[in-house]
């Protein structure tokens, strides 16, 4: 009688073959040029992870940038900004448009490039010459100019911060023609040469008579420009007492350092801004967001702000949806998962690894599917029972207190087939590169596996949340399965849409060429 393990059924031959090799070594599915790019522009993060060099992901940009029409570059840019939120992935595809077509780059430049940063960014990338070239060339130097001259005060004065280059450094490269008289003065303050005090901007104006009185209110200028100066305790309790909401969650720490909670109700003022329902939503702050500034926050950081986190965190997952049916969570908590969520930054590494991330999305859905079931894996599914009444941050530090193993993505829907258990959305939270796993036939264990299960429940759908995008997946997209590269607040509406019937086919390619090119952003 023939080997029954190497003769599978029909049904096993008609798997699409694993052709390719995932960054662990094991076998996995290629995605289109389009498709790969689009992952990694929305939320590739060009630093070193726990597979992946920097140099690797950037290399990887480039071959797939050169391998797309300039027509879908330029619309991944504008969805990598706009949906994505990134900035140094839009900043680099600006820059190679560069190279490609300066009436394209043109058309978008505004739209992508929308504030200082992004501005310092597509300056730095270019002149690096890691696209091509290592001069900005008229073109640019001219789309550059006219961000500078389209920029308003605040927005002037907010692209101050920040160096390599400075604003300072891009306006002696682009020279600029300043339209009046306030405009010539704050360029000369920019560059250190002489000018009339009285001709520069309001803002300015009132931040250079502070520094000299420290009498009076706090000047509206960014929270970098103060903490530069040597400020005492009285002034950092009167800069946190005015400061935005955003400002106030990512600088606990430094108004613990500087003294502020010392005062009485301080604290207490701050932690209501912080959990203000109204005022999260105004900040459009992520979940991933809060987490970041729970995890940061230091030992001399009150615990009520501690809570209002907590709070925070309640409002800001309102978007997780309620989907109906058996719902199965499965976040990865194997070793590689302990890598930072944005890559190995040499002394600025986050303090939010992969498995945080991964738990932060189980905890959310569980905290809005009460009776849905969680299934951490690493090399084996990974027991653990959830309250769902308990918080979104303590279920989510249950969750990433696992840790350890092999990457095995097979493991829990090997389980459910075991119990021939039902499910209507599976949901995985990894970074992809399962190779525990790695069978010795035709497609991956993880496709198997789903073909078993989807023999038992024909309607199921799977979605694949890669924290850490690359050219690779374990399963191929098609109807009922979506590869999601990243975890930005956009993924819940996402997978919301998925769940209720959407295509998961190339969903990502059809979403980026659905940017209009010419849509117009507002500075910011």
């Amino acid at each position: 009688m023939a080997n029954k393990n190497l003769f599978k059924t029909i049904r096993g031959a008609l798997l699409p073959a694993a052709t390719v090799r995932n960054d662990a070594g094991a076998p996995a599915y290629e995605l289109s040029p389009k498709a790969t790019l689009a992952r990694l522009a929305a939320t590739g993060c060009l630093t070193r992870t726990y597979y992946a060099s920097a140099e690797m992901q950037l290399d990887r940009v480039l071959e797939l940038a050169r391998q797309v029409d300039v027509d879908f570059l330029a619309q991944t840019a504008l969805y990598a900004r706009r949906k994505g939120h990134m900035k140094d992935m839009p900043a680099l595809l600006c820059a190679v448009l560069a190279t490609r077509d300066l009436d394209r780059l043109a058309e978008i430049f505004p739209q992508v490039i929308d504030n200082g940063k992004m501005l310092r960014n597509f300056v730095q990338i270019l002149r690096s010459g890691v696209t091509g070239r290592k001069s900005l060339g008229s073109a640019p130097k001219r789309l550059v100019r006219q961000w500078l001259e389209r920029a308003n005060e605040r927005q002037l004065v907010n692209a101050t911060i920040g160096n390599d280059p400075s604003l300072a450094d891009v306006v002696k490269m682009v020279h600029p023609r300043p339209a009046d008289a306030t405009r010539e003065a704050f360029y000369a303050w920019l560059i250190g040469k002489p000018h009339d005090p009285a001709l520069l901007p309001g803002t300015l104006r009132a931040y250079e008579a502070w520094k000299l009185s420290r009498e009076g209110e706090v000047p509206d200028v960014p929270f970098q420009m103060l903490t530069a100066l040597n400020l005492g305790e009285r002034e950092w309790s009167a800069i946190a007492g005015a400061a935005s909401w955003q400002t106030t969650r990512m600088n606990l720490n430094t108004f613990a350092r500087h003294g502020v909670f010392k005062f009485s109700g301080m604290a207490e003022k701050l932690a209501a801004r912080l959990a203000d329902p109204e005022q999260v939503r105004r900040a459009r702050v992520f979940p991933y967001q809060l987490l970041v500034a729970f995890l940061n926050a230091g030992k001399d950081v009150p615990g009520v702000l501690r809570d209002a986190l907590q709070d925070a965190m309640e409002t800001a997952i309102a978007n997780v949806p309620e989907i109906a049916g058996k719902v199965v969570i499965c976040p990865d908590v194997s070793g590689s998962m302990s890598c930072p969520a944005t890559g190995y930054r040499p002394g600025a590494s986050s303090v939010v690894r992969c498995i945080d991330v991964a738990a932060l999305v189980a905890a959310a859905f569980v905290r809005k599917n009460r009776e849905a079931r969680v299934l951490p894996f690493e090399c084996h599914v990974v027991d653990i029972q959830l309250n769902a009444r308990d918080s979104v941050m303590t279920n989510a530090t249950r969750l990433a207190g696992i840790g350890g193993g092999g990457t095995n993505c097979s493991a829990p829907l090997a389980r459910l087939n075991a119990e021939k258990a039902d499910a209507d959305l599976v949901i995985f939270i990894s970074d992809n590169e399962s190779w525990v796993d790695a069978p010795i036939h035709r497609g991956t264990a993880m496709i198997v596996e789903w073909q078993k299960l989807k023999a038992r429940n024909p309607n199921a759908r799977l979605v694949c949340i890669d924290l850490v995008p690359n050219t690779t997946a374990q399963v191929p997209d098609r109807e009922d399965i979506l590869n999601i590269g990243g975890f930005s607040d956009s993924v819940f509406e996402v997978i919301a849409a998925f769940a209720a019937g959407a295509d998961g086919t190339d969903h990502w390619v059809r979403e980026i060429e659905r940017q209009p090119l010419t849509e117009r952003m507002k500075l910011a």
